[in-house]
C-alpha cells in the first residue's frame, strides 16, 4: 500500500513537472521585425565606399563620414548598427553574409514589397496573386491571424507598419488583428498620454511620403501597446529605410537605419525588464527584398529586373536561440522559413499544405 502512495506520488509530481514545462513552452512570446529594404551589404559591411562621399547621392558627404566611415567593414558595421553587432551578435544568430557563404534569399520571384511581406507572414510565395502593392486584401492567410484563431492568443496579437499598405497585407478586415499603419491614429478609450500625444503630433508632422509615415510614430504606438496590453505575438515593420533609398539618399538611408538599431535595442531593453516578456521572448527581424549594387545605381532600386535583389538577410536572439553570432559556414535560408519558425515556437499548427518552407533550427536542443 505504502509503494503505491509513493508510485501515485512519483506520477503526480512528474505530471505536474510536465505541465509545468509544457506551460513555461507555451510561455514564449515573439516580436516579428521587417527592416524594409535594408540592403545586406550595410548590415555586414557599414557605409558603402562608393556611396558614402558620392556627392549625387549624400548632401553632407564629410558628417556622414564622420558618423559611419572607419576603416574596416566590421568598425563601420559596429558604428551602423551598434546593437546588433556589439550586443545581438553575442547573445542572437545573424544569417546572410553572403561573402562568408551565408545566404538568405526570397522566393517569390517579384522582388518588391507586398510579395515580400507576403512571403514573411504567411511562408507561401503566391506569385499569381501577389504581383503589385496595391491595396488589395491578401487572401493568404498569415502567422498572426492563425495565432488569433487560437484561444492562447486571440487578442494578444497585433501589427504596427509604417506603410499605409498593412492593413491589406494582414487582411485586418478577415482576421480580426489590430493593424496600427500609414497615418493611422491609436483608438480606444484607454489611450495612454504618449499614445494622445502622438495622436495629436502625427498630422501635424508632414511625411515626405504619401503612403508612408516616419518610423518614430511607429515604434511608439507600438511600445505604448506593449506596455498597456502585453501582447504576445507582435509584428511590426519599419518601412524608412526603402523610401529614402528610393529617393536616392543616402545619408537618411544610413541614419534612418542606425535610429532604427537603437530603436530595436529601446524594444528589447523593454522586454527584459518588463516581467511578461522577461526572458521568454523571442526576436525575429528581417527584410522583405534586398537592392542593386551593380551598376552603383541600382542600389536605389529592387524588383526583378535588378539583379541579386532577392538576397536578403535574418537575425534572431532572445529565448530558445542559441549564441552564434554571425553565421560564417555555409548555409542557405529563406524567407518562407520565418513563418513555418513562429508557427513551430508557439505551437501552433499551420491551416494551409502551400507552406513551403521549413522552419529554422534555433537552437540545437
Amino acid at each position: 500500500m505504502k509503494l503505491k502512495c509513493i508510485l501515485n506520488i512519483l506520477a503526480g509530481i512528474l505530471f505536474l513537472s510536465t505541465a509545468s514545462c509544457k506551460a513555461q513552452e507555451d510561455n514564449t512570446k515573439i516580436v516579428l521585425i521587417t527592416f524594409d529594404g535594408l540592403r545586406w551589404q550595410e548590415l555586414f559591411s557599414g557605409a558603402d565606399p562608393l556611396l558614402v562621399a558620392n556627392k549625387k547621392y549624400v548632401n553632407d558627404t564629410t558628417g556622414l563620414k564622420e558618423h559611419f566611415w572607419r576603416d574596416s567593414p566590421t568598425e563601420r558595421r559596429e558604428a551602423l548598427f551598434p546593437f546588433f553587432w556589439k550586443e545581438v551578435s553575442k547573445i542572437g544568430q545573424i544569417h546572410g553574409n553572403r561573402d562568408l557563404g551565408s545566404k538568405v534569399n526570397l522566393t517569390n520571384k517579384m522582388w518588391f514589397s507586398y510579395p515580400g511581406y507576403n512571403e514573411i507572414l504567411t511562408g507561401i510565395a503566391d506569385d499569381a496573386r501577389i504581383d503589385s502593392n496595391d491595396k488589395v486584401n491578401n487572401p493568404n492567410v498569415t502567422v498572426l491571424e492563425i495565432a488569433n484563431r487560437d484561444a492562447r492568443y486571440k487578442d494578444k496579437v497585433a501589427a504596427f507598419g509604417s506603410w499605409d499598405v498593412f492593413p491589406y497585407i494582414v487582411n485586418e478586415e478577415r482576421s480580426g488583428v489590430p493593424v496600427n499603419a500609414g497615418f493611422e491614429l491609436a483608438e480606444g478609450n484607454d489611450l495612454t498620454e504618449r499614445e494622445k500625444f502622438l495622436n495629436e503630433l502625427q498630422p501635424k508632422v508632414p511625411s515626405p511620403w504619401s503612403t508612408v509615415r516616419f518610423d518614430a510614430f511607429t515604434h511608439n504606438y507600438m511600445m505604448e501597446h506593449m506596455k498597456k496590453n502585453h501582447a504576445r505575438l507582435v509584428y511590426i515593420s519599419y518601412g524608412e529605410t526603402d523610401d529614402f533609398a528610393h529617393d536616392g539618399d543616402y545619408e537618411a538611408y544610413l541614419k534612418s537605419a542606425n535610429t532604427t538599431d537603437a530603436m530595436i535595442e529601446e524594444l528589447w531593453d523593454f522586454t527584459q525588464q518588463d516581467p511578461f516578456y522577461k526572458d521568454n521572448t523571442l526576436f525575429i527581424i528581417t527584410t522583405d527584398h534586398g537592392r542593386g549594387t551593380d551598376p552603383l545605381d541600382t542600389w536605389r532600386n529592387h524588383g526583378d529586373k535588378v539583379k541579386n535583389a532577392d538576397g536578403v538577410w535574418i537575425i534572431v536572439f532572445g529565448k530558445g536561440v542559441d549564441a552564434k553570432g554571425e553565421v560564417s559556414n555555409r548555409e542557405q535560408l529563406y524567407s518562407n522559413q520565418i513563418a513555418p519558425t513562429v508557427l513551430k515556437v508557439l505551437n501552433l499548427e499551420a491551416d494551409t499544405e502551400k507552406m513551403k518552407g521549413k522552419a529554422m533550427e534555433l537552437s540545437a536542443n
